[in-house]
């Protein structure tokens, strides 16, 4: 044997009949249980063996809720709130005698608060009541606390019970109405504040948990998932939407998700019937703490503003504009004096871009504007006659309380249209969200013929934008004679056009 060609095979030793079946036995149940693990049938032999499909993500297991709890619950406190009334105490409160009847029936110990009627009870003490209950949680060892706007508001006293029982008298820092968030001050340390999550990388379908006081119930812990983001229900944010169990007394608590962290404060549900339905609200804890540093530091919020009424873009309106999709923010108005008239912004505009950042929806506008630092110069990019043009301005502060109006507004009759309209007042202008316009007080005629009611605001007068009675007047008066006047109306957050003939 030559031993020294590399591609000499030795003969193999003779092999005996049994051992050549067994090991062609073997070799067929190996074959028969790879088929069975990929889920194929037995392959001819040197046929090619598909790969397996990738495994579908699933479900192994619900949550354990109780680390969070026991992490968590330390930082979430209940707040009472006390206002001194006068009590009528020949009328009972309907809503509190249900909740004492629901606990006597079910055996439940009233919770904190809940003093019962009769010779010992409110009845015997009609100037103080408990106004309401909410929840909060602490934001930093040195005693802030995060809670919504409408749990203090208005009070005259706020008490903060801690998960250890202790009770603090609290000081109201701030708070915001329009992101309904507050902050307020015990006089306490070595608080264990929570920890603030990142609200970018919560999901949809993610688990959430929700700590507070509902119906004054204290320390109760309910979960539920994500269901939708950037949920516009507000002026100046979007929420959270999951179907985490929220009640009143609810408010103002924290939302939780699986690493700990605070994403949210509850705020609101959707409800017909007063209690929880499936649906609640929770503010985005980076706005939230945006709006408690600046409460933390000046007691108020400074936003920006740019002076423009806007409406939502639809895709007829998109189509009919030579726009390519359905995005941005349609100006209607443009106050005069204000950052954008002075950029040349004009009404029928479609505001793309603002600083750099793209509005995909009216609602983005107000939220990005509303957060920029007052003084600051921003790029607007706008839809012009089927193109896009690029203008500056300086962004202005947005007043929360302006001056109050004249105790007469100026009024304007157009008698030929039927109609009688005054200035509206900044907190008409506040609530219709519009930077201008005419309020209706008095209709008939063509107007009342053509639709026009009372309480509608003009906002435009055929293409000339409307920001007060004296606009309204001129616009009136140079308007083409015999022919129909076009009016731009708001009636609650719908814009519509209407053509009167005088």
């Amino acid at each position: 044997m030559d031993v020294s060609n590399p591609t000499h095979t030795p003969t193999p030793p003779a092999r005996r009949p049994w051992a050549l079946a067994a090991v062609s036995a073997v070799a067929a149940v190996a074959l028969v249980w790879s088929a069975a693990q990929h889920g194929v049938g037995a392959q001819p032999v040197g046929s090619a063996v598909p790969a397996p499909a990738p495994a579908a993500p699933r479900v192994t297991g619900l949550p354990d809720f109780t680390v969070l709890v026991e992490e968590v619950g330390p930082s979430v406190v209940n707040i009472r709130t006390v206002e001194r009334v006068r009590r009528d105490e020949s009328m009972g409160d309907d809503v509190e005698e249900q909740m004492r009847e629901f606990f006597r029936r079910f055996g439940i110990p009233l919770p904190p608060g809940a003093v019962p009627r009769g010779p010992q009870g409110p009845d015997r003490v009609p100037e103080q009541r408990q106004r309401g209950v909410g929840s909060g949680f602490i934001y930093s060892a040195d005693g802030f606390i995060l809670t919504n706007a409408h749990v203090v508001d208005g009070a005259e006293e706020v008490i903060v019970t801690l998960p250890d029982k202790r009770e603090f008298k609290a000081r109201v820092v701030g708070f915001d109405r329009r992101t309904d968030v507050a902050v307020v001050k015990i006089d306490a340390k070595g608080l264990k504040p929570v920890r603030i999550g990142d609200v970018e990388r919560l999901k949809v379908g993610e688990w959430v948990m929700a700590i507070g006081s509902p119906f004054g119930l204290d320390n109760t812990v309910t979960a539920g998932i994500v269901s939708a983001k950037q949920r516009d229900t507000g002026d100046f944010l979007p929420f959270i939407q999951t179907d985490v169990a929220i009640n009143p007394g609810n408010s103002g608590g924290p939302l939780i998700n699986m690493r700990g962290e605070v994403v949210g404060i509850n705020s609101q549900i959707y409800s017909r019937s007063g209690g929880f339905m499936g649906i609640s609200f929770a503010i985005p804890i980076d706005e939230a703490v945006r709006v408690a540093e600046q409460l933390k530091a000046t007691g108020k919020v400074t936003r920006g503003r740019i002076g423009v009424a806007i409406e939502p873009v639809d895709k007829e309106l998109a189509e009919s504009l030579g726009l390519p999709k359905a995005i941005g923010a349609l100006v209607r108005g443009v106050e005069d004096g204000s950052p954008a008239a002075k950029a040349g912004i004009e009404p029928g505009d479609i505001i793309l871009r603002f600083d750099g950042k793209p509005i995909e929806k009216s609602a983005d506008l107000p939220r990005i504007v509303g957060n920029t630092k007052p003084g600051t110069r921003a790029a607007v990019e706008v839809w012009r006659r089927g193109a896009t043009k690029t203008l500056t301005l300086t962004v202005g502060t947005f007043e929360e309380e302006t001056a109050a109006a004249p105790a007469e507004p100026k009024v304007a009759k157009a008698g030929p249209l039927g109609l009688t309209v005054r200035e509206l007042t900044a907190d008409e202008r506040r609530e219709r969200k519009v930077a201008g316009g005419v309020f209706v007080a008095e209709v008939g005629g063509p107007a009342a013929a053509a639709g026009v009611r009372a309480g509608d605001v003009i906002v435009g007068v055929g293409n000339q934008s409307v920001a007060g009675v004296r606009e309204f007047e001129r616009a009136v008066a140079d308007w083409p004679k015999g022919r129909p006047v076009t009016l731009l109306i708001r009636r609650g957050d719908w814009a519509q056009w209407v053509l009167v003939r005088p």
